[in-house]
């Protein structure tokens, strides 16, 4: 089913992403409602209709879906009840199978490893005797995740030589969780990507990934990368889309591993993302089609934008005070700046990014 421009767009979530994207809706003819529980959303200031209300407000979300024609959503984290008493109602693209699979990190590695894509190898952790016998299995250094939400090294921890791994479980409060084993990687790579309601299908080329505190700093393209690994990349995102009928941007990151022996690149899937993602803002300004306009189009069910770089690119997100060297971005002839409107500067938050595109 395609919408047509004049629709309107219901986006869960008024975080910086659900902002950009009702500018991208806006400027193809789209109006946006926003439905988020803080008052002072960013994406608020930009989209025609808000309603603050809690995700599980099932009269709210009544209201909500009767007053748009479609929902999407800017973050994985919504509640699935929500997501599966919404689809009921409207349209909801990405569907919900999509969101289950992201939310839980067992259900997620399972399913990339049903399709035959290699992950970190993992074992679930229900209590502390798991935990041990985990351990045990797979080893240490290792990481300990919380098998629901986290982001940005949230809801994990390391476990090395001599940790104490019960007090560590104790710590995070005992939750389900997954044990992975560590990855030697050469780099991380994350692929953006879209498809249509009717299957159509449009990657964007591998960005390289640099974490400082377990946030993403700064992206890069092109990526360190042999040209067969990008296009084996790019079929695994497909594959997944596939898999998932999914509608809508879809990102997901991945470990490049290289053989010392021989030079060659394997690659080892991390997660999924079931939105616009962090690592796809040089696509603002740096692609011919921003990953925020191709969202739209793809759960619009308007033909996809092509997704061609313009040129060399650094993106660097503006975490914290960085957001105060605005002045000096909007001076460099080769920097877009994009501020998200938060109100409070605060560590580890982040406020805006630029993106420098050497022109080919």
């Amino acid at each position: 089913m395609m919408f047509a421009p004049g629709a309107t767009i219901g986006i869960l979530g008024g975080g910086q992403l659900a902002r950009m994207l009702a500018l991208a809706a806006a400027g193809l003819g789209y109006r946006t409602h926003i439905f988020a529980p803080e008052s002072d959303s960013p994406a608020r200031d930009v989209s025609a209709a808000f309603t603050e209300a809690d995700y599980e407000d099932e009269a709210a979300l009544q209201h909500f879906a009767a007053a748009v024609d479609l929902v999407t959503y800017e973050f994985e984290n919504v509640p699935s009840a929500t997501a599966h008493f919404l689809e009921k109602l409207r349209p909801l693209r990405p569907g919900a199978e999509a969101l289950v699979a992201s939310q839980d990190r067992l259900v997620e590695k399972r399913f990339f490893n049903a399709l035959g894509l290699a992950t970190a190898p993992f074992l679930p952790v229900e209590n502390g005797g798991e935990l041990a016998r985990a351990v045990a299995q797979i080893g240490r250094p290792s990481i300990l995740k919380s098998r629901r939400l986290g982001y940005d090294g949230k809801g994990q921890a390391m476990i090395r030589e001599g940790s104490d791994i019960g007090g560590i479980y104790r710590a995070m409060g005992a939750p389900p969780c997954i044990l992975e084993g560590v990855v030697n990687f050469a780099r991380e790579i994350s692929i953006v990507a879209a498809r249509t309601p009717g299957g159509a299908f449009a990657a964007y080329e591998p960005c390289e990934n640099t974490h400082e505190h377990h946030i993403l700093a700064r992206t890069i393209l092109p990526a360190t990368l042999k040209p067969e690994t990008a296009q084996k990349a790019m079929d695994y995102v497909h594959a997944i889309a596939d898999a998932l009928d999914y509608v809508g941007v879809l990102a997901v990151e991945m470990f490049v591993v290289e053989d010392v022996h021989d030079g060659q690149e394997s690659l080892v899937i991390n997660e999924m993302a079931p939105r616009v993602h962090n690592s796809g803002h040089w696509t603002l300004g740096g692609a011919r089609t921003s990953q925020f306009e191709q969202h739209i189009r793809a759960i619009c069910g308007l033909p996809l934008g092509p997704a061609t770089r313009l040129g060399d690119i650094v993106m660097t997100n503006l975490i914290g005070d960085a957001v105060e060297e605005w002045h000096q971005h909007l001076a460099d002839p080769d920097a877009q700046l994009q501020l998200y409107g938060k109100i409070e500067t605060r560590p580890g938050r982040k406020m805006g990014h630029v993106t420098k595109v050497l022109r080919r």
